[in-house]
């Protein structure tokens, strides 16, 4: 009798690890970093290698980081709306990771250039820290510096309405998100 309860119970357990994978989000995937606070970088601009964009330049405003590089497809299926969220007011810093410089300048002068300062990161290295699975990525940022929320894949009107809108409004004031009327759908 043993000998069948042994194997139905193991196959049991198994059965149920798998029914309960059946309600999970293939595409979610929970980041250590939400809630605490940015990761410190300092790299050198996309566009003037002189100029350093740091974890400074987040500081005091909400805002999102955008990883971006022009090898990745999607990156380049979201950058319009992007363009559209910065022209609106939404101060976005991007991260180009793995990419080649002048590829980048010449994307960013085609495409428009939705990023208040885009820092360069050919290695990767700042992404690891952000804990960076690929590109696009988008955190938003909280004006304590704290990371509200990782979006991984292009970010879309619709994506924009339900996983960001709600957020700023839970944590902006008119002062910290003037842009919120303009980007935010009644």
């Amino acid at each position: 009798m043993l000998r069948y309860v042994v194997p139905l119970t193991i196959f049991a357990v198994i059965g149920l690890f798998l029914l309960r994978g059946l309600w999970l989000s293939p595409s979610y995937i929970p980041s250590p970093l939400v809630g605490k606070p940015a990761p410190t970088f300092s790299l050198p601009d996309v566009e003037d290698a002189s100029v350093m964009v740091s974890s400074a330049d987040l500081a005091g405003r909400v805002g999102l980081v955008n990883v971006w590089g022009t090898w990745c497809v999607e990156c380049r299926h979201e950058h319009a709306f992007l363009v559209e969220l910065a022209r609106a007011g939404v101060p976005i810093f991007g991260l180009n990771v793995r990419d080649d410089r002048v590829a980048a300048g010449k994307w960013l002068a085609q495409l428009g250039d939705p990023y208040v300062r885009s820092g360069f990161d050919p290695e990767g290295k700042a992404a690891i820290d952000w804990g960076v699975t690929g590109a696009p990525e988008t955190f938003l940022i909280g004006t304590d510096g704290t990371i509200l929320h990782k979006h991984i894949s292009p970010l879309t009107p619709i994506v924009w309405q339900r996983d960001f809108v709600p957020l700023l409004r839970e944590h902006c004031g008119p002062s910290d998100c003037p842009f919120l009327a303009a980007v935010a759908a009644p």
